[in-house]
């Protein structure tokens, strides 16, 4: 036996998978260790295998007895034990090279040895351990197939029910199209009124902020003028304390005094009239911020109604892009299910193929089965043949053992005959080479004296 690629269990996890995993009922009640050891009982590593294809390819144990009915078969009845056996072993000898198991003969179902059982008991355990995994997975991507088309569903209706708001959204009621013609031509209108507005705020703006400038200028500038009179006056009472005054110095010095205050108060004057100018200038200013106040609000609600729009185009826009994405993923998933489909059709035709050789070869299984079993029946028939000839040659044989037994009796007395003429042959020649030999001597003995006379 070849080395494995798969682990070989033990007894206890081999009677253990298969009792809970394969058999039923009474089967796995009555299963046990002792059944694989020390000795392999054949009965039931039968059982084990025939409930194994039961298992993968839905064929039950007594469809294993079932003889074909054909007309070239004599006796069906007798040819039931050995289907069984036949049928199992031309099964296994299918299914177990998928378990990495190819030397299965059918001395294993016959008479099984320990360690060879046990081998392909293994090499099936791990098959099943391995489809009951893939059977996992499948049906866990299954799962999540169905649950990718549901979801699908769930986008395309959502899709669907989206395009419907856009196009609520988008389109315009024909008896509010003139309404929404002449707001939009109002708002027009109020945007560009807004704009000069606007524009002439900013000049109004920059204005104001230039005379701001100006009047801290000029106060800057007042502020220093009032500090440098009230110094030229701490001067002039030091210069008075200390120096003698002459009237002419005195005049030319109040006439100055008297310019300088004239200027002062005529720079005061214009002040004046310039702070009475730019708080007219304010009051304008505010009647137009309040004027301006009110277009603000008009332009809040505008722009609150803009910022609506904005929304519902914004709304709009990830509705647009949700449904180019779920149109994405709609095309993945199409994609995906054409992949699914070409491999599930090119697993059916292979099936198919598979199924078309199998049909060929049970078919040329078949027509060689029935050729074997018509020359089966011609080797009857010839047979019988020789068994009426082998009769025939017998009772010939009978004939002429007979016939040489008669002949052998017949010999015998003959032979006793002839026994008896030979044995007085044979005294009467005794007795006449003795009267010979008698004459010869007589003879010698006349010749003798004959001689003597001559």
């Amino acid at each position: 036996m070849a080395e494995n690629t798969f682990p070989v269990y033990t007894v206890d996890a081999i009677t253990h998978f298969y009792r809970t995993e394969v058999l039923n009922g009474q089967e796995a009640k009555h299963f046990t260790k002792s059944d694989l050891t020390p000795v392999p009982k054949p009965e039931v590593v039968q059982t084990l295998y025939m409930r194994v294809l039961h298992l993968l390819y839905r064929f039950r144990p007594e469809c294993h007895s079932m003889v074909p009915l054909l007309e070239n078969i004599q006796y069906p009845e007798y040819h039931e034990g050995t289907t069984a056996i036949m049928s199992v072993y031309m099964r296994m000898r299918q299914f177990l090279p998928m378990c990495l198991v190819y030397d299965f003969s059918l001395n294993d179902l016959l008479a099984p040895k320990k360690q060879k059982t046990l081998s392909v008991l293994s090499g099936i355990m791990n098959f099943l351990h391995f489809r009951k995994q893939r059977m996992d997975v499948t049906l866990e991507k299954q799962a999540k197939f169905r649950a990718d088309m549901d979801r699908l569903q769930a986008y395309t209706k959502y899709n669907l029910e989206a395009e419907k708001k856009i196009e609520i959204l988008t389109t315009i009621p024909p008896e509010q199209q003139a309404e929404a013609d002449e707001l939009a031509a109002a708002l027009s209108e109020l945007q560009a009124t807004t704009m000069h507005e606007y524009q002439e705020v900013n000049a109004k703006n920059d204005s104001i902020a230039e005379w701001k400038t100006k009047i801290a200028e000029k106060t800057q500038k007042l502020a220093q003028v009032k500090v440098d009179v009230s110094k030229l006056k701490e001067d002039i009472n030091k210069l008075k304390s200390q120096i003698v005054e002459s009237p002419e110095e005195l005049k030319s010095q109040m006439e100055k005094m008297r310019e300088n205050v004239k200027n002062i108060k005529n720079s005061i004057e214009e002040a004046d009239e310039r702070v009475v100018e730019l708080q007219n200038m304010v009051q304008s200013v505010s009647h137009t911020e309040a004027e301006i106040q009110q277009m603000f609000n008009l332009l809040q609600d505008l722009e609150s109604s803009m910022n609506t729009t904005k929304q519902q185009q914004e709304e709009h826009q990830e509705l647009t892009a949700q449904y180019e994405k779920k149109q994405k993923e709609l095309k993945n998933l199409c994609m995906e299910e054409g992949q699914m489909k070409r491999a599930l059709g090119m697993k059916l035709d292979k099936e198919s193929k598979q199924n078309i050789r199998r049909q060929k070869k049970r078919e040329m299984k078949e027509q060689h089965v029935q050729e074997v079993l018509g020359q089966c029946n011609q080797i009857h028939q010839k047979r019988e043949d020789m068994a009426d000839k082998i009769q025939e040659i017998t009772r010939e044989t009978q004939q002429l053992k007979s016939k040489i037994q008669s002949l052998r009796d017949v010999c015998s007395k003959e032979t006793e005959k002839a026994q008896a003429l030979y044995d007085t042959l044979s005294t009467s020649m005794d007795e006449m080479h003795r009267r010979i030999e008698i004459h010869t001597v007589d003879l010698k003995e006349v010749i003798t004296k004959m001689s003597a006379n001559f």
